[in-house]
Parts: structure tokens; sequence; C-alpha cells
């Protein structure tokens, strides 16, 4: 009997039924549209007629409940049929609960608040894009009503600067700032329609990213000023009055500054931009270099972008003799590469294929720090000044 009874609807069942149109945007966007409420109808699956005698105070309690959590007819409304016979008399009792209007929805689940914030964010949407926005996920939307005034105000004024260079801490728009931006970058990015990571943002909006900058230590004989070392911005390598017969590019900064510098050449840290933005720096191009990664999976595939803009690179100490020499160092690579590396030369190809398929151990990687340093020495590729 108590199982028969579980499966009878309650107020709460026609509340989870609305709550979920509510929950997945329909009724938010059926309201914006105009459109009339497509009634939601909710079986209630309510007693046979040969349970009522047996059961009339289950029933009766159930019916009240149901009455009860009509409100009126303010939440929904009840539909009957007429069920018995001879034996229990003929009974009217409700077999679904209907939702037929959207005053109904916002009283059931109890939202009318959320509507009203809802209307006055389409009712200030400044464009299309903007209200796509809203009734792709309106719910989800609700969540930044406090703050909307604000977003909508970073969202002009960057909609406004498109291409004008501007950097971001350039924004004078009333009550927003950088910070403010920057904390709510991947909601401003669905509504301008760019990506949402901190670079991309900005390059898509046209606006000036944080500048790339390159270290080099150099011989005092290429050194356009009597420096010994300087940093660059990318975009003005060109710019630089040097050229040079020899470059080696390491990833690891206390490398870079311990390295001897060839005699006629230069060392660049390669950490932190895009190799192959350095490998378009003209000078190099007719001149020997040296690639010095760590020695895994990212190392190789980092060698091969260099190679794409700058083929004559060769590998420093990224070799099975040196792998195999500091076994005792080896660490754990914790997201290695499998892609397809297609300029490694045929022993880098064969150190890169035991790195990926795991022949000497899980995940295999030696970090160019941790290779001994007279095993270095002994192993350039040419002469050092300091």
């Amino acid at each position: 009997m108590a199982a028969n009874a579980r499966r009878w609807a309650t107020p709460e069942t026609v509340r989870d039924k609305v709550r979920r149109r509510w929950d997945d945007g329909t009724l938010l966007r059926t309201l914006v549209e105009g459109e009339p409420l497509a009634p939601i109808e909710v079986p209630l699956g309510g007693p046979r007629a040969s349970e009522i005698g047996d059961r009339l105070s289950e029933v009766q309690n159930w019916m009240a409940a149901l009455i009860s959590g009509s409100r009126d007819g303010s939440r929904y409304e009840l539909r009957y049929k007429v069920i018995g016979g001879r034996a229990v008399g003929r009974n009217q009792i409700p077999t679904h609960a209907v939702v037929s209007r959207l005053e109904q929805a916002w009283e059931l689940v109890g939202v009318r608040a959320q509507v009203a914030a809802f209307e006055q964010m389409m009712l200030s949407a400044p464009d299309q894009r903007v209200r796509e926005w809203l009734l792709a996920k309106p719910v989800a939307a609700l969540g930044y009503a406090a703050e909307w005034s604000q977003l909508l105000t970073a969202y002009r004024w960057l909609d406004a600067a498109r291409g004008s260079g501007k950097y971001l801490r350039q924004i004078d728009a009333p009550g927003v700032d950088t910070k403010f931006v920057e904390a709510r970058r991947s909601v401003l990015a669905d509504l301008l329609g760019v990506s949402r990571q901190a670079g991309p943002f900005l390059i898509d909006l046209g606006l000036h990213t944080k500048p790339e900058y390159v270290r080099i230590r150099l011989a005092a004989s290429i050194a356009p000023i009597p420096v010994s070392e300087l940093s660059v911005r990318v975009n003005e390598l060109d710019d630089l009055d040097m050229r040079f017969t020899t470059a080696v590019v390491v990833e690891n900064e206390v490398t870079y500054l311990t390295l001897p510098v060839p005699a006629d050449g230069v060392v660049i840290w390669g950490k932190g931009f895009d190799v192959a933005r350095l490998g378009r720096w003209a000078v190099l191009q007719d001149a020997e270099v040296h690639y010095w990664g760590d020695l895994d999976t990212h190392g190789f595939a980092i060698l091969h972008r260099l190679r794409t803009h700058l083929p004559q690179t060769r590998s420093l100490l990224m070799d099975a003799e040196t792998l195999h020499a500091h076994r005792d160092r080896w660490g754990r690579e914790n997201a290695p590469t499998s892609a397809a590396l297609g300029r490694l030369s045929a022993k880098e190809a064969a150190v890169y294929d035991d790195l990926v398929s795991d022949r000497f151990g899980d995940q295999v990687r030696l970090e160019q720090e941790r290779i001994n340093w007279t095993w270095t020495l002994d192993r350039l590729p040419y002469n050092g000044t300091k």
C-alpha cells in the first residue's frame, strides 16, 4: 500500500517538473518571445477505483494536498475524471495538474523576483549580440544581474575600443576598471564574441597586449653598445644593429646565465615567448643556431617548431648518451606530447620515440639544469668567451 501511495504525484512533483523548464531556460525564452505557454501537464497517477474504499483516508489527504497546492488555480489547475461504481460510489479524482500560464509557473517555482530582474536585463541590452547571449542561457545569465550595469558599461567600452591598439589599463568607463574586466573576462568574452584566454582576448579585440621580451647575452665583439646583456621586445629584434655567426637558445634561466657565450655570438633565453617568433629574427637565418631544451617530449616539440623557421638548428645535449648518463637524475614529465614531429633528425627521432613509448620508464624526462656541468662544458660545440 505504501509503495503504491508513493507513486501518486504531489504538489512538489508538479513544481519539480516546472522547475526543469525554468532551469533549461524554456520559460524565460517563452516570456521574451511573447508566445503563449505550451501547457505543462503533469500526470498525477492517482488511485484506481478498487483502491478508494480501502484507502479512502489516504485518497482524501492526497486530494486535499493537491487542491491546497494549486492555490485556487494560481499555481496550477487540476483536471478531473470520474471513477468508481456501485461499491464505493462515483468519485471525481484529479488526473493531471496543468500549468497553462507563465504567471502560474512564476508563482509555483517562486521566481517572480528573478523574472523581473531578467526583464530589466533584456530591456537594457544594447544590441542583438547581448540579447542573444541572454536568451542562450537565461538562468545562468541571472547570476550577473547584480552587476549587469557594470558589465554593460565595460562591454560598451571594449566594443567601441576594438582595433584601437589601446592598453586595457586605459579603460575610463565609469564604475569599471582593469581589475573588473580581468575578473569577469569570461563573461565579457562571451558577450563580445572573442577568446576567453587572457592574451587572445586582447588580441581578438585589437587591444595592446603586454609585450614579449627576449633576453640576450652577447659577446663584446658583436654588442651594439657596451653591455653584456640586452632585454629586447620581440617585435623590435630586427631593429638591433647586430650581426653574429653563432646563437645558442636555451630554456632554463640559470643555464642561460651560466652558459659561456660564443666568441662571436649570443646566448638567448627562450623561456617565456614563442620560439617560432624568435625564429623569424632575420639575423638568425644565416647564423649557426643551437637549441638546448629539456630532454623530454616537449623539448623535442619546441626544437621541431624552431626548425620550421630555422631549419639549420642543431640540438645540443638532447641525445641518448646524455639521457642515459644521467639516469639517476631523471624526473617525470606531467603531460607529455605524442605529436608527429617531422623535423627531427634520425637520432633525435629515436630518442623522442623512446620517450613517447615509455621505453625506459614512465614519462621520463631529464631537465637541462640537472645535467652535470662538466659534462655540458666538455660537449659545447663552440669556443666560449665567458
